[in-house]
């Protein structure tokens, strides 16, 4: 590692795999300093490209797998955090946020950075602003320097407050909105965000402070509505209603977002509190930093998102599922099902991956699309995330990212691709692709369903979705091969198709 890099120190990012660790590591390497990650599958992070950064297995939870991590740091980034619908989980984030800082001052960290939610604690905080700021305080409670930076709605592209905001007004021209939509908020650009949390590694100052952070103006989320739509050039009307209680809200903007009821619950329930910077230390420490307004916030999410350069999304988190799995990886385990299904077609093999990449999201699956969305309408009964996720960019994958129901496993260039399924099913499936150039100058695409049931039930459900998958996996791979055929200078017709 490079002289100036180790004159810095070690940075640990925790949640480097979440929305804002997996924006703030790439910075903190353009600025030379050096990083290790601790997540709990360190597989996750390989897509990444983030060259010079260790990856280390830990798990907030699990205390004894958190020193090894710790050793040589410098400073420590604590982004765990999970949004949750309902259930108490304060306990949760205060033991992670405890574990995490007992290790920091077991390895004697310098200092802590934390990014929190704004907002008065004697304002009868929601449960997710007050979980925020609880564990805040379990961070300083071992004797570590801990820099709080508080923040409230965060925009930037593929932010689940962004999201909601521009699913919302995209789809309704009229919106019928509860009568917290006139609470004051100061949105911050993620640009700033990353900003603050990189310079305050170089401000000694900031330790042991608590710093609330807001963008250049104070608006109303009605506010926030309208200004989308002025830069979209669309005209809205907003209707807000006293009748609509939280659960109603958040049920109502799940509808029609892209943003699932779990995690749109514990939003909705902070709106009620104003959350706007109460004093000027931000701008005393970092000086220098000059928050973008909120209009210009949300002109840059915009470009990112229309040039397909969304770095990281909401989604990209495990705990963008309803039930925060477990982290589970593919074998085939005897007792398996595997339904395989082999085309060969003349088109390019880069042509043909490349139209594999892009299923999901607003493409959709290539045929059966009204089907594929009735099967996730039918997930979302269940408590589960459905289609609701979609996809971090409509033309790029990486391993960890989420698609629909989806999570990418492996990714391989022009070879693999293994998708997860994260729907509700009693048992685990995967979907996978392998694409390879044959000696008669053709390429092969081999496509298979895997299942590993859990009892009885999982052996029925598995025999009750066979005449499905038949009807959809089949034409699904006509349609990928055709398509890619089409795009394919040199192809022709397919040659054939087997394991129908």
């Amino acid at each position: 590692m490079e002289s100036g890099a180790e004159q810095k120190g070690l940075v640990l990012v925790s949640g480097a795999t979440g929305y804002i660790g997996g924006r703030l590591v790439p910075r903190l390497r353009q600025k030379g300093w050096p990083v290790r990650c601790i997540v709990r599958d360190p597989d996750r992070l390989a897509g990444r490209g983030w060259e010079g950064v260790e990856a280390v297995k830990g798990d907030m939870f699990k205390p004894e797998t958190l020193a090894a991590a710790m050793q040589g740091v410098r400073f420590a980034f604590y982004l765990v955090h999970s949004l949750q619908a309902w259930g108490d989980y304060t306990d949760k984030e205060k033991t992670s946020a405890n574990n995490f800082a007992q290790a920091a001052k077991a390895a004697g960290v310098e200092r802590i950075i934390y990014l929190s939610g704004l907002g008065r604690s004697d304002d009868n905080l929601s449960a997710h602003l007050r979980s925020r700021q609880l564990a805040g305080e379990a961070l300083r409670q071992a004797g570590v320097p801990v820099t709080e930076f508080r923040a409230g709605v965060i925009i930037g592209s593929g932010s689940a407050s962004f999201e909601i905001v521009r699913h919302l007004t995209e789809r309704l021209p009229l919106m019928l909105t509860p009568r917290w939509v006139r609470t004051r908020a100061q949105p911050i650009s993620i640009a700033d965000v990353l900003h603050y949390l990189v310079d305050s590694l170089e401000v000694s100052e900031a330790g042991g402070q608590i710093v609330e952070i807001g963008g250049g103006d104070i608006v109303s989320y009605q506010d926030m509505m309208l200004l989308y739509a002025k830069v979209r050039g669309l005209r809205r009307a907003i209707i807000p209603l006293p009748v609509l209680t939280p659960k109603l809200s958040a049920g109502w903007v799940a509808l029609f977002s892209s943003v699932p009821i779990n995690i749109v619950f514990p939003l909705i329930g902070g709106v009620k509190n104003e959350v706007v910077v109460t004093n000027d230390l931000a701008a005393r420490l970092f000086p220098h930093i000059r928050p973008m307004t909120c209009e210009a916030a949300i002109r840059l999410a915009l470009e990112r998102v229309f040039a397909g350069t969304v770095e990281t999304a909401w989604s990209d988190a495990l705990s963008s599922v309803p039930s925060d799995p477990a982290i589970v990886k593919f074998s085939a385990a005897e007792g398996i099902f595997r339904e395989e299904r082999r085309m060969v077609s003349t088109a390019e093999l880069p042509a043909v991956f490349r139209i594999i990449t892009c299923i999901g999201g607003e493409q959709g699956y290539f045929y059966g699309n009204i089907l594929w969305r009735l099967r996730g309408l039918i997930d979302q009964m269940v408590g589960g995330v459905g289609l609701s996720r979609g996809r971090r960019c409509p033309f790029d994958l990486r391993v960890g990212d989420a698609l629909d129901f989806w999570r990418v496993e492996a990714y391989e260039p022009d070879r693999l691709l293994r998708l997860r399924a994260e729907m509700k099913l009693p048992g685990k499936a995967w979907l996978e692709f392998r694409v390879r150039r044959l000696d008669k100058g053709v390429t092969e695409i081999l496509q298979t369903a895997w299942f590993e049931p859990h009892g009885v039930s999982g052996r029925l459900y598995w025999w009750a979705m066979w005449p499905f998958h038949r009807l959809l996996f089949t034409n699904m791979m006509r349609k990928l091969e055709q398509t890619a055929r089409e795009n394919s200078p040199e192809g022709k017709d397919a040659v054939s198709t087997k394991g129908e």
